[in-house]
């Protein structure tokens, strides 16, 4: 067991075999920690069939091949290096024995490929600005690759004329006050004007030149003395009769009329015809012919001959004419081609009549009954709806409050309104009802079906409770009962019955919730209340109200355009994908100057000689000498990094000369 663990602590044996003649040891690497050198006096004679350590010439060429091995990269292993299959504590007896496979050397690693490096490359100038048009950075201006490399005119031009600083509005409203000497000058020069010496600024207008001399300039006065009769007062509201008046505005009327033709607003003229044959309302001559429909303008608006060759017969194509009556549209016609072919009357409809239901969505919803579907009544509806907006508006205007607008209606005073006091109430309001529209009125007012209209109902039905609050002392207000008829004496003698409350507490409600105001709750008829137990069909297309939205839906799959991924340098004949490179309808409707001539993007950057770009030059008519053209190429070369030239290069470059000369002319001398 002794020389078994002394060949497990070892890292490099060799191993020799049994023969007269020794050989050079072979060297096996075997992957385990290098122990340290043992005495060279333990083995000086190597044994046959056992593990023995190399001589001391093995060792000595390391440092060397440490040396080759640091100038390979970092992280690739040198490929003479190859290790061996087995590794451990299982142990390769027959090294020199070939191995069954191919050993590859071990080349770049993960850890090699995920490291970064640093510096990174750089992009190329011609790219980048198509790289940096399709996918900006964040915070930069989209640039059209076409102009990316334009130079900036925008932050030097200046549109426009320089406008010069004026006087400020604080001198010219507060000037700064002036010397006593600059204020006899600036007198001594507007004296030179003859407005000043008539009349000087801030003085009254000296007129004694030009009067005669001797003259009382302070009393003597022109012209004549204004008599004052009357006053604008009584010119404008004479204090006169409408009688006295009316009768000094006719006298000399008649005068007025011979001698100015002054005749009143509708006043006929009198001709003086013979009164006994001649009526001032007759009327004389053939009455001109009038249509409110235009023709006679639209008959106007046409040439004499246009009329006539309107009217005229028009000849045309018997093949024709039936051609377009059986095959083509016609204005208010039915397209019809086999209508030769149906023995029927023109006004034949074919097919099953489907009549309509006696009642609608509403009655449905309303859940009304068969005597109460409101399909096909609107007009009487409308017609209710009038009658009842005519007497709201009547009381509103009429009464202040609503009991004084129930007692108008209420005749007898027995806090109830029959169908009489109602339709002598409508008489009063310009009304003319006939009895079957006033019966439909009571029936819609009456909501309980007693055969009155009382003090609720008339609030709610015929009135605008909400604006007519309902005041304190209403609430206390009792009316007595029925008066008893003297007709019928059993009724005479019938009790009186006991005083009823126009309004109850319960009926009394806050026109808003924390108000003050009161007014009568809002009464409901019993058609108007909704079933419950329906449904529609928008909630069976799941058409719910309050659902998600389907912009808020996921979106699942494969965008159509790929702008998420970069568009592959060489594209495969199958690969239809679109990576946002692709022209839209756009560039269809609107295409570029040089797509109409032929000219697309990958003409403008290929590599061309300067004998080509000079005849292209040459016949697009840019003309330069040979010193011009040799240093537009020179600057162009300098553009790319291995000083290849194409057109958008020599573009940009005459660009920036064309600018620098631009600058340059600007600039002042």
């Amino acid at each position: 067991m002794e020389p078994r663990q002394e060949m497990e602590k070892e890292s490099t044996c060799v191993v020799m075999k049994p023969g007269t003649e020794i050989k050079p040891p072979v060297e096996v690497d075997i992957g385990l920690t290098q122990a340290e050198e043992p005495d060279e006096t333990k083995n000086t004679e190597p044994q046959m069939g056992l593990v023995i350590e190399p001589p001391q010439c093995q060792f000595a060429q390391q440092p060397e091949e440490r040396k080759e091995a640091g100038n390979i990269e970092s992280g690739v292993e040198p490929p003479d290096r190859i290790r061996p299959i087995y590794s451990g504590k299982f142990f390769d007896r027959t090294p020199c024995w070939p191995s069954a496979g191919k050993v590859i050397p071990v080349g770049y690693r993960v850890a090699s490929c995920v490291t970064e490096k640093l510096p990174r490359l750089i992009t190329p100038p011609a790219s980048k600005k198509y790289f940096n048009f399709r996918y900006p950075p964040a915070g930069v201006e989209r640039v059209f690759y076409g102009r990316a490399n334009d130079p900036q005119i925008a932050p030097y031009l200046t549109h426009g004329i320089r406008s010069k600083i004026s006087i400020p509005a604080n001198t010219l409203i507060n000037p700064q006050p002036i010397t006593t000497f600059q204020q006899k000058i600036k007198d001594k020069k507007e004296s030179i004007y003859l407005s000043n010496r008539r009349a000087p600024l801030g003085k009254s207008h000296d007129q004694a030149p030009g009067l005669p001399k001797g003259m009382d300039t302070i009393n003597t006065t022109f012209g004549t003395a204004i008599i004052r009769e009357y006053s604008a007062k009584d010119v404008v509201n004479p204090p006169k009769s409408y009688e006295e008046v009316f009768k000094e505005g006719n006298e000399g009327h008649d005068l007025y009329v011979v001698s100015h033709n002054d005749y009143y607003a509708g006043e006929a003229k009198n001709r003086k015809y013979n009164p006994s044959s001649f009526h001032r309302f007759n009327v004389y001559g053939v009455p001109t012919p009038h249509f409110n429909d235009g023709r006679a303008m639209a008959k106007s608006l046409y040439w004499l001959h246009e009329l006539q060759m309107k009217r005229g017969a028009k000849f045309v194509s018997k093949r024709a004419d039936d051609f377009k009556e059986k095959f083509q549209h016609k204005l208010g016609r039915v397209l019809d081609p086999i209508a030769e072919t149906m023995n029927v009357p023109p006004d034949y409809t074919f097919g099953a009549c489907l009549r309509p239901e006696e009642y609608g969505v509403g009655d449905l919803i309303h859940n009304r009954l068969p005597g109460e579907y409101l399909r096909g009544k609107d007009r009487q509806r409308a017609l209710i709806a009038a009658v009842r907006h005519h007497l709201k508006k009547v009381n509103y205007q009429k009464f202040d409050t609503l009991l004084a607008a129930f007692r108008h209606y209420d005749k007898k005073g027995d806090g109830m309104i029959d169908k009489a006091e109602l339709q002598e109430a409508c008489d009063q309001a310009n009304l003319s009802l006939d009895d079957k529209l006033l019966d439909q009125l009571f029936d819609y007012c009456d909501v309980d079906n007693d055969g009155f209209i009382n003090y609720l109902e008339f609030a709610n039905f015929l009135n605008w409770k909400d604006k007519m609050l309902l005041k304190e002392y209403e609430e206390r207000v009792i009316i007595k009962g029925r008066k008893p008829d003297c007709v019928n004496p059993t009724e005479a003698n019938v009790e009186e019955p006991e005083p009823a409350l126009l309004i109850k507490p319960e009926d009394i409600v806050l026109k808003e919730p924390g108000s003050t105001e009161k007014t009568l709750r809002t009464l409901l008829r019993p058609s108007d209340k909704v079933s419950n137990y329906y449904k529609t069909t928008s909630s069976e297309i799941n058409a719910v109200v309050g659902a998600v939205p389907a912009t808020c839906y996921p979106i699942c799959g494969v965008p159509t355009i790929r702008s998420d991924i970069p568009a592959p340098r060489i594209r495969r004949i199958s690969d239809r994908s679109n990576y946002g490179e692709e022209g839209g309808a756009y560039s269809l409707l609107y295409p570029t100057v040089f797509a109409q001539k032929g000219v697309f993007e990958r003409d403008f950057f290929k590599t061309r000689s300067k004998e080509e770009i000079a005849e292209i030059l040459c016949n697009i008519g840019v003309k330069l000498s040979d010193e011009e053209f040799e240093n537009v190429w020179n600057l162009a070369s300098k553009k790319h990094h291995r000083g290849e030239v194409c057109v958008e290069n020599i573009r940009n470059v005459l660009d920036e000369l064309r600018h620098a000369d631009r600058i340059k002319c600007k600039t002042p001398m």
